[in-house]
């Protein structure tokens, strides 16, 4: 199921029930090592089992089970998968399944069979929901958004001008679909532009607390299948996202901007609007982006730019600290 083999000489019959760290592992924990500065850890640990790679197999405690993966992360992962299937997207907080009596959902709107709506939830006119989607307590649903099958939207989110996949995880908090930040400036003040777009949102998504998902205004807002966003993040309007991203806690994202398949975003990332970010793209956390970003480019920064470009600057201005002495000075 790991995708891991067996080391030598552990025997196949142990059984595992539960994951833990290193320092909280116990007789029927398995637990992961792929860091050599926690190998004292490791020395102590009493897990029955250790997912760790080739390498790091000699430091494996002898009286300690072995599982040998070239990817300890993922096989961690689809471990932990497997021993607690009910942990990978959020289940109802009453535990009740079916349409709560307390809800108010609007007679149009079309619901397929084993969905669950919670107590105090808004279903608007003209909604339709796939069969095995939760819609969570205190959630709003507004008028013709569409939802696919086996779907999660968290206590509280709010999805307005909205499609929505099949497999989509939308956590406690979410908002999608309320208008972007558009105003045209003018000698009377500011002008609203008026937000007409939509927001698509394809299958396997997921989007931590909080995150706020703009609509577009002119054209729709797209979030590509696979992408995973973490919690506190901004996605301003027209802004396309490819599949199978990862954009970590509290990146801005200004409006209009694309951004590539596969692509990395630190935390705390500010990206301008009307960029590019290509393909397999990376940028590391609190950088500032202001231009194009190439295809599997590795960029850092403010303002951003290639990482050696960038560490380069850093190791010149931590020299120059340490000489207590300025650029012009050196030229003196």
């Amino acid at each position: 199921m790991a995708g891991a083999t067996l080391a030598n000489g552990v025997d196949p019959e142990r059984t595992v029930s539960g994951i833990a760290p290193l320092t909280e592992a116990g007789s029927d924990d398995l637990s992961f090592f792929d860091n050599i500065r926690y190998a004292d850890d490791l020395a102590k640990t009493a897990a029955a089992c250790v997912i760790v790679d080739q390498r790091n197999l000699r430091l494996i405690p002898p009286q300690i089970g072995a599982l040998v993966a070239k990817d300890v992360q993922s096989a961690f992962a689809s471990a932990g998968q497997a021993l607690f299937p009910l942990a990978i997207a959020p289940t109802a907080a009453s535990g009740q399944a079916g349409l709560s009596s307390r809800a108010d959902i609007h007679p149009t709107a079309r619901i397929e069979d084993g969905v669950t709506v919670e107590a105090f939830a808004v279903i608007g006119p003209h909604v339709a929901i796939g069969r095995d989607t939760l819609v969570g307590a205190g959630a709003v649903i507004g008028a013709g958004c569409r939802i696919g099958r086996s779907s999660r939207v968290g206590p509280g989110a709010c999805v307005t001008h909205a499609l929505l996949g099949n497999r989509v995880i939308l956590h406690p908090g979410v908002r999608v679909g309320q208008d972007g930040f558009g105003y045209a400036a003018g000698p009377t003040g500011l002008k609203k532009s008026v937000q007409i777009g939509r927001v698509i949102i394809q299958d396997d998504v997921e989007i931590g607390a909080n995150t706020a998902v703009d609509r577009g205004a002119i054209r729709d807002t797209v979030i590509g299948e696979g992408t995973k966003i973490d919690n506190q993040v901004q996605i301003g309007h027209n802004v396309k996202i490819g599949r199978h991203c990862a954009i970590v806690a509290q990146v801005a994202i200004s409006g209009s901007t694309t951004i590539g398949d596969g692509v990395m975003i630190g935390g705390q990332t500010a990206i301008n609007g009307h960029l590019t970010i290509g393909d397999g793209a990376q940028i590391a956390a609190v950088s500032s982006v202001a231009g194009d970003v190439p295809a599997g480019a590795r960029w850092g920064g403010t303002p951003a730019k290639p990482v050696r470009e960038w560490f380069r600057e850093m190791t010149l201005l931590s020299e120059l600290a340490k000489k207590r002495r300025s650029p012009r000075k050196d030229d003196e």
